[in-house]
C-alpha cells in the first residue's frame, strides 16, 4: 500500500487539507494518507524544509511526500518531483528541498509539465495530487516531467564563518511548539569550526558558554526537588536533529514562558558563536 504524506501551511480551519485528501482517495482509494503538519507558518520555506527533513526518513522507502508551501506556479516558481533516498517529493522548486539535498544527493529531479493536461487554480490539489498518485501507481517521473539537474537553494542555509575561523553567524530557521528556537548551525558544522575551543553563544542580550546534551542536564539532581528552580532557565542544546537550539527548560507559554517569548527571538534573527582563545 502506497503512503502519501502532506505538509502544508493550510491550517485546519479551511477546506484545503480535506479537499486534497478527498482528491487523493478519488484517484487512489487504497493509499494511506498521513498528515505531517498543516501548521507551517504561511509561506515559510525554511520552516517547511526543517519539518520535512526531520520527518521523511521515519517513513518506509517509497513514501510520496506532498509539500504544499508557496506552490502557485509562475516563471520563478516551477513545480518539481524529486526522488531522493528512495522517497519521492512533490513540491514547488522554491528552496524547500535544498535543506535535504545539502545532506543527500537526489537520484532524479523532474520539472513537472502536465499543466496543459490538468486545469488548475489550486496546484496542490490539481497538479501535486495527480503527480503523487501517478507515482503511487508505479509510474515513472519522466512521464510527468522533464529531467533537470538542479534545484533552487534556500538563501542563508549555511551559516557564515569569518576568515579567521573565530566566529559563526547563524540564523533562526524554526520555532517549535514549545517556543524553542532552532538555528541553521548543525553539530558537525559547529565542531568542525570549534576544534575543541571554548565559545560564547550570543542571542540578542543573552549569552551562553555551554551546550547541553539533554534538556534535563541543566538540573542539579543533588539538590532536593522542592528546592530547585530550574523551570524557565535558558539553555542551549543540540536537539534530536543535531541542530543548535536555544531553549527554556520545561517551557510553557502560560507559566514560565519560552526562549522565543522570554528572549524576544524570532525567525531569521541572528545567532552568533564566538570562539575564544585558549
Amino acid at each position: 500500500m502506497a503512503i502519501i504524506t502532506l505538509t502544508t501551511d493550510f491550517g485546519e480551519k479551511d477546506h484545503f487539507a480535506g479537499a486534497i485528501k478527498g482528491a487523493i482517495y478519488s484517484e487512489q482509494p487504497e493509499v494511506k494518507i498521513v498528515d505531517i503538519s498543516h501548521s507551517v507558518s504561511p509561506f515559510s520555506i525554511p520552516e517547511a524544509a526543517y519539518i520535512i527533513q526531520n520527518a521523511y526518513s521515519s517513513f518506509p522507502k517509497g513514501t510520496i511526500h506532498i509539500i504544499g508551501i508557496d506552490s502557485e506556479l509562475n516563471p520563478e516558481n516551477k513545480h518539481i518531483a524529486v526522488k531522493l533516498d528512495d522517497h519521492y517529493f512533490v513540491c514547488a522548486n522554491n528552496g524547500i528541498m535544498s535543506m535535504i539535498c545539502s545532506e543527500i544527493a537526489p537520484e532524479k529531479i523532474v520539472e513537472i509539465n502536465i499543466h496543459d493536461k490538468v486545469a488548475s487554480s489550486f496546484p496542490v490539489l490539481d497538479i501535486f495530487v495527480k503527480a503523487a498518485c501517478h507515482i503511487a501507481r508505479g509510474g515513472t517521473l519522466e512521464v510527468i516531467g522533464k529531467v533537470i539537474n538542479n534545484i533552487k537553494p534556500i538563501k542563508n542555509l549555511i551559516p557564515f564563518v569569518n576568515d579567521e575561523k573565530s566566529q559563526i553567524i547563524g540564523s533562526i530557521i524554526y520555532i517549535d511548539h514549545y517556543g524553542n528556537v532552532v538555528t541553521n548551525i548543525r553539530r558537525k558544522f559547529f565542531e568542525s569550526v570549534q576544534k575543541t575551543r571554548p565559545f560564547e553563544i550570543s542571542a540578542r542580550n543573552y549569552k551562553f558558554k555551554r551546550i547541553y546534551e539533554r534538556y534535563s542536564d541543566i538540573i542539579n539532581f543533588e539538590i532536593p526537588e522542592e528546592k530547585r528552580n530550574d523551570e524557565g532557565r535558558g539553555m542551549v542544546v543540540f536537539n534530536s536533529s543535531d541542530y543548535l537550539e536555544i531553549a527554556v527548560y520545561r517551557s510553557n507559554m502560560e507559566t514560565v514562558g519560552s526562549a522565543s517569548s522570554l528572549m524576544g527571538l524570532s525567525m531569521r534573527d541572528t545567532i552568533t558563536v564566538n570562539f575564544l582563545k585558549v
